[in-house]
């Protein structure tokens, strides 16, 4: 009987000992001679000398029950591109008057390339008016290679982001179920809506080509780009989230219906007025228990649209009943959180307030003229009394707040050293503009990074009229929004807050760009734009690519005080042979290692395999990958190529869970892949076994991994190549 171990694939270039194993079923001890043909699939047609085959028979002796491996060396050669059939012969000599015995197999393989197209990309981030200069320095030094082709080189440009702040209004549209939160964000969406395209008839403009021309606009990121990601949109568990975002972003044209929102906004308001309780509060769902936060949020949301100015009329009238109503059940809600800390003897003059008694500081400091009832008066001054002494002990959503709530209260000496201390435990980047690095998502209300970032916006903006460092928290905001989708109405509502308390500016503000590749010049003024993004893409033919356009300079005109953040990217596309492929990083950032596992008395001990060192067949092979990332990221696809040679021990596909992260990973024949719906700034390590089944030498590929949200966001490992004895 013969067994061959045929792998999963083959690949250009390799060398490969194929073996089997013929087994002696019989009683007797058996000699024969095993043949090892092979075919080009699509024609038949013998193809041993191509792939030097030159020890196609080989003999065998077997005892009775016992079996035995013969191995048939061959090359794949470069240029062979189709698949492979091969086939195996076992023959046992005949004895005397006997019957020869005989059996076979033969299956195909594929051949793969050991080519590949590989997309890099080099980052364009500019803020404000100036010139920037950038070096693509594998472009420049592509003339190092013999093997490399060009494919084509891409640029692509934003002049004005924060229009992708107003296309995620409409996701605040979206959610399907009617609970107070949820109609609150429609209403503040729709009026947001009603102001922006009030503000600016340009802006009316832009809509209206969106609706009837630019459709392309309108797509969602993880549509757009398809011809530079590294894997289809269709291979990805995020089909329906791309599909959900274009449609999303479709309605926008809906949303910007200037009659449709004033129905909207009268039909929003009727269903929140009926989720209102007769003693003030705001209930979640109907039927249920009125709910402090979700009071004190709408209230605050109140006070946001008329700190815009964005409500008048019959709109102003509707807001201020609710207020009437809400207000004397918060101030109640207060006093008796009061009443509880006497009540359970808590110590007052060691209470740090709660965070729902900072929500309720911040909230009220919107409406100084509703005064507070005297029944009271005390327990809010002990709040604020409290709140200036422990100021510290908060978070820094909690302090924006308290810092926005004493300052109105007429206090400036403690919002002054709340801010002096949110600045200098900021970080602060050229790029990505000032930030905070504990921004991790979380399932509370009061741990939200995004709705965080929006209230220090707020707070540098009033309290210091610092509009440089408001501006550049906002820039955060955008540039955050470049990664990720925005995943939540409240996040949505608070972050197109922050970005519209100047008014409308960015929105209308329309940058000069031009980009020189080398001596090759491209303008904004000449090529085709997206309204209101200012998106401008061009693709150079890979026989036009020369290395000097490696030399990017990029130089944007803006308005004289404008800091609007603008971005872009250079994709340099390209064919390459596997093992040719060198490391690239931009601010994601991949390491592959291989290290051989070996059982010992103390356990398994890992060994790493350096260039030249050789792996025996058999050996259980541990693939170590590297991966570090500066910043959130969301749909994140990264994948790992794999040795014709290494048989995955992990063959299922499932979703993991490590360190507090969560993603699928699904094993397929050449490649394991990892999809991460969601990747938080740091450095991780993934691991993964493999056995060694075959001899020879082999390419192991790369791994690579892209942002499919923002496919300017790639990286790679090196190409590397191992040695099976």
């Amino acid at each position: 009987m013969v067994q061959p171990n045929a792998p999963r694939f083959l690949r250009q270039g390799d060398s490969v000992e194929f073996s089997s194993k013929i087994v002696n079923l019989s009683d007797k001890v058996v000699t024969g001679t095993a043949t090892f043909q092979l075919f080009d699939a699509s024609t038949n047609k013998p193809i041993d000398q191509e792939f030097k085959n030159n020890l196609p028979e080989q003999k065998f002796n077997i005892q009775p029950g016992q079996s035995q491996s013969v191995q048939f060396p061959i090359e794949i050669p470069d240029q062979f591109n189709n698949a492979l059939t091969w086939r195996i012969i076992a023959k046992a000599d005949p004895t005397a008057g006997a019957v020869q015995n005989a059996d076979g197999e033969e299956n195909s393989l594929p051949v793969l390339s050991n080519r590949m197209l590989v997309t890099e990309s080099m980052p364009l981030s500019l803020r404000g008016s100036g010139t920037k200069k950038f070096n693509f320095e594998k472009l420049i030094n592509s003339n190092n290679s013999n093997s490399l082709r060009n494919q084509s080189l891409t640029v692509e440009f934003t002049s004005n982001p924060a229009w992708y702040a107003v296309q995620a209004l409409p996701y605040m549209m979206e959610y399907p179920y009617d609970c107070a939160e949820q109609i609150w964000n429609r209403y503040f969406a729709n009026t947001l809506a009603t102001m922006i395209a009030n503000s600016s008839p340009k802006i009316k403009q832009v809509f209206e080509k969106w609706r009837t021309e630019d459709t392309a606009a309108l797509l969602s990121n993880l549509e757009k780009n398809e011809e530079l990601k590294a894997v289809l949109l269709e291979e990805t568990p995020w089909v329906m989230q791309a599909k959900n975002e274009t449609q999303q972003k479709k309605n926008i044209a809906v949303l910007f219906d200037l009659m449709r929102m004033s129905g909207e906004l009268s039909k929003s308001y009727e269903k929140l007025r009926q989720m209102q309780s007769p003693n003030g509060g705001f209930v979640w769902f109907k039927g249920g228990q009125d709910d402090r936060f979700i009071t004190q949020y709408i209230i605050t949301g109140i006070g946001h649209l008329k700190k815009l100015n964005a409500v008048s009329g019959l709109q102003n009238e509707h807001l201020n009943r609710l207020l009437q109503n809400a207000m004397p059940y918060l101030d109640l809600k207060i006093r008796n959180e009061y009443e509880d800390l006497i009540k359970y003897k808590v110590d007052l003059n060691k209470y740090v307030p709660s965070y729902y008694v900072v929500q309720y500081l911040y909230m009220r400091s919107f409406f100084p003229a509703i005064k507070i009832p005297e029944h009271s008066k005390k327990e809010v001054a002990y709040f604020i009394e409290r709140s200036k002494k422990t100021w510290t002990s908060q978070n820094k959503y909690m302090q924006a707040m308290l810092a926005l709530a004493l300052y109105r209260n007429g206090d400036e000496a403690t919002p002054k050293d709340i801010l002096k201390s949110l600045k200098e435990t900021s970080v602060n980047n050229e790029e990505l503009g000032m930030y905070y690095k504990d921004n991790a998502r979380s399932w509370w209300w009061y741990d939200a990074p995004i709705e965080r970032q929006a209230l220090i916006v707020e707070a540098f903006e009033e309290i210091n009229k610092d509009s440089q460092t408001a501006d550049d928290l906002r820039t955060w905001l955008l540039k955050n929004k470049q990664t990720n989708h925005w995943g939540s109405t409240k996040s949505t509502a608070e972050a197109v807050y922050a970005l519209l308390l100047r008014g409308s500016d960015w929105l209308t503000v329309a940058p000069d760009v031009t980009i020189l590749l080398g001596s090759d010049k491209i303008s904004s003024k000449e090529e085709k734009l997206q309204e209101g993004t200012g998106y401008m893409k061009k693709i150079i033919p890979g026989e036009k690519v020369k290395p000097t356009m490696g030399n990017v300079s990029v130089t944007v005109q803006q308005p004289a005080k404008s800091t609007l953040p603008t971005w872009g990217a250079v994709y340099w596309q390209y064919f390459e042979d596997l093992d040719k492929i060198t490391f690239a990083e931009t601010p994601l950032s991949l390491s592959k290692k291989l290290f051989v596992e070996t059982n010992t008395d103390r356990g398994p001990v890992i060994k790493p395999i350096n260039a030249g060192d050789a792996i025996k067949v058999g050996d259980k092979v541990k693939v170590r990958i590297e991966l570090r990332v500066d910043r959130d990221m969301e749909y994140v696809h990264m994948k790992d190529m794999r040795a014709s040679a290494f048989e995955p021990i992990n063959v299922l596909s499932s979703y993991k869970w490590q360190g507090g992260l969560g993603y699928y990973e699904s094993t397929k024949d050449a490649s394991t892949n990892f999809f991460f719906s969601w990747l938080p700034k740091g450095t991780y390590v993934f691991e993964y076994s493999v056995f060694a089944t075959m001899a020879g030498n082999f390419s192991n590929g790369i791994t690579a991994i892209q942002c499919m949200y923002a496919p300017e966001f790639t990286s790679h490992s090196e190409g590397i190549r191992v040695s099976i004895k």
